[in-house]
């Protein structure tokens, strides 16, 4: 049976591989990978689309869950992992489920990929709804591990986006937005971890960046809804601050303490004036969009 799966096939201009030296190995794989962000740019309308889909149920109340085995799955935990500390995002409205769980993260359980049945009791303890998002990972478009989550999703009115590798996937075809970002064969035969393992990663951060800040959760360009559970992110946010309102590094703390670190409130407070009480206020009134929220303000009278 022929293999259509471009992931799968043998890279003819590797096949001395074995035989190179440091620096040829690295240089041909960097030259690979020169072609991995023409292969997202050529699916950005599609990504484009699936982000308006996020947005629109994350504004519904929705959850997001990100399902895939293997690496792709781990891609996903750590994307989701860090949107919590960088935009304040409750710890359960994006959620990264790996195919083995916990100790697939350390340890490779690749067998638990064709768990069908798992994934299915695991989206139905979260009582996935049709508010909710499911995001699918999988190099080839056929992992069933991925297969089954999304299928579980579509059956319950869910938004289903599919993030693969090759042309064509069963995955693309039974979902609502089916990202493909063709790779191509890998520098050693199979191995996703590299080409479609980084296309992944460029996708899954196009799609979380790009709803956050759709979502008011960036000023310019500028993380504006962090947790400041650390001195790196405590400074961080002192130099937002004086970036976004020229005034000095004394004042920016002061000003962010006497605001209790809430670095929207302190940014309005500066540029726009007013109480605590109107910022708070405004910003409700704008979803938390900064400059929707002055421009209301300066409006009111």
């Amino acid at each position: 049976m022929k293999n259509h799966r471009t992931t799968e096939k043998r890279n003819e201009k590797s096949l001395m591989l074995d035989e190179w030296s440091s620096i040829e190995i690295v240089q041909f794989m960097n030259q690979e990978d020169e072609g991995i962000a023409k292969a997202v740019k050529e699916a950005l309308p599609t990504i484009a689309l699936a982000v308006d889909g996020i947005v629109e149920r994350w504004k519904q109340g929705g959850r997001i869950f990100v399902i895939g085995a293997g690496t792709s799955g781990r891609l996903g935990v750590v994307d989701a992992v860090e949107l919590g500390p960088t935009f304040s995002i409750e710890h359960d409205r994006w959620t990264g489920i790996l195919a083995g769980g916990y100790e697939a993260m350390w340890t490779s359980l690749e067998e638990t990929e064709d768990d069908e049945q798992l994934i299915q009791t695991t989206l139905e303890t979260y009582e996935f709804s049709a508010r909710d998002v499911l995001i699918g990972v999988t190099a080839s478009g056929s992992t069933p591990f991925v297969l089954a989550a999304i299928h579980f999703g579509k059956e319950r009115n869910g938004l289903t986006i599919g993030i693969s590798n090759n042309e064509n996937t069963i995955l693309s075809s039974i979902c609502d937005y089916g990202i493909e970002a063709i790779t191509g064969p890998e520098v050693i035969r199979g191995s996703t971890r590299l080409k479609a393992g980084t296309a992944q990663k460029m996708v899954l951060n196009m799609l979380s960046t790009a709803s956050m800040v759709r979502l008011g959760k960036v000023y310019r360009n500028e993380m504006v809804d962090m947790k400041l559970i650390n001195n790196k992110l405590v400074y961080r946010a002192v130099q937002t601050l004086m970036n976004a309102t020229d005034i000095s590094e004394a004042e920016a703390t002061r000003i962010l303490k006497e605001n209790n670190d809430d670095l929207k409130v302190s940014i309005f407070r500066v540029l726009a004036g007013g109480t605590k009480e109107e910022a708070l206020h405004y910003l409700r009134e704008a979803d938390g969009h900064i400059k929707q929220a002055m421009q209301q303000y300066f409006q009111k009278d």
